[in-house]
């Protein structure tokens, strides 16, 4: 006989039936969505300190808009893909010090307006400039694409060509960059070592990009490797819109991605498990 759990945990549509016999709505997205095993946030581009913008406003915004959706379905971390502050070094202190206050576990890259030392990055942020971390099993790679000049840069492929290698057995790996490797466009910073690299490890789920804040999208290398832009949460230019990514991994391997503009959820985008040899 089927239990009162197992009843109401196959429901399809998050709903019971009341004593009276009609349907209502009973419990939140996240007590039914037990499909999702790891769920991140991801925003580029804030530009702390940018003459003439309320940057200090816009991640207020950001995380207004964040908190919503957290609450309703919790991230495990939220990533900066970038160009954090406005050229300006003194300010990466007082935006990392705001901007840890978004989530219990926040990640950065390097954007090419972050012109700051490496030791002055690692310093605030805790961690390097090419780094990797790991969550729920699930493998995160985070690359340099910039310098103390503000140059867009390829990402150091020997570094990930090692990473890539270490974690060739991993479920999924996850790269963040803030400069995109591909030249899609006007301001990309093109790499074919890079490409060659990643098509050769079939668990490189997806590259997350910012810089381009024209770009929200998915963009395919060779129909098969999702290329993430996440517009702006911040800056003078950009979609009309200030938004984030919200990334999904369901326990059947797929990925479930979309943006939030920042209240509504569009461009959704679904890549299907990968078997991994």
């Amino acid at each position: 006989m089927m239990n009162r759990r197992d009843f109401l945990s196959g429901m399809s549509a998050a709903v019971i039936i009341s004593a009276c016999g009609k349907f209502a709505k009973a419990a939140t997205k996240q007590q039914f969505d037990s499909k999702t095993i790891f769920r991140f946030a991801i925003g580029s581009d804030w530009h702390y300190g940018e003459p003439n913008t309320p940057y200090e406003q816009y991640f207020l915004d950001l995380k207004k808009a964040f908190d919503a959706v957290h609450q309703q379905t919790p991230c495990d971390c939220f990533i900066l893909n970038g160009d954090v502050i406005h050229n300006e070094p003194t300010l990466l202190d007082p935006a990392v010090k705001l901007f840890k206050t978004i989530h219990p576990t926040v990640f950065a890259t390097r954007g090419n307006h972050d012109r700051v030392t490496d030791a002055s990055w690692e310093k605030n942020w805790g961690f390097p400039l090419n780094f990797e971390k790991k969550i729920k099993n699930q493998v995160l790679l985070f690359g340099d694409t910039s310098n103390l000049a503000g140059d867009f840069l390829t990402p150091n492929v020997a570094w990930f060509a090692q990473k890539l290698e270490e974690h060739k057995n991993a479920q999924n790996i996850f790269i963040f960059l803030h400069i995109t490797p591909v030249k899609w466009t006007e301001f990309g910073a093109s790499s074919p070592e890079f490409a060659s690299l990643i098509k050769k490890y079939p668990n490189v789920k997806a590259i997350f990009n910012g810089h381009d804040h024209d770009q929200d999208s998915v963009k395919l290398l060779e129909d098969t490797i999702p290329f993430l832009f996440d517009s702006h949460i911040g800056g003078s230019w950009g979609t009309k819109y200030h938004g984030f990514r919200i990334v999904e991994l369901k326990e059947d391997n797929s990925m479930l991605t979309y943006m939030m503009n920042p209240y509504e959820r569009f461009n959704e985008y679904t890549r299907k498990a990968v078997a991994v040899k």
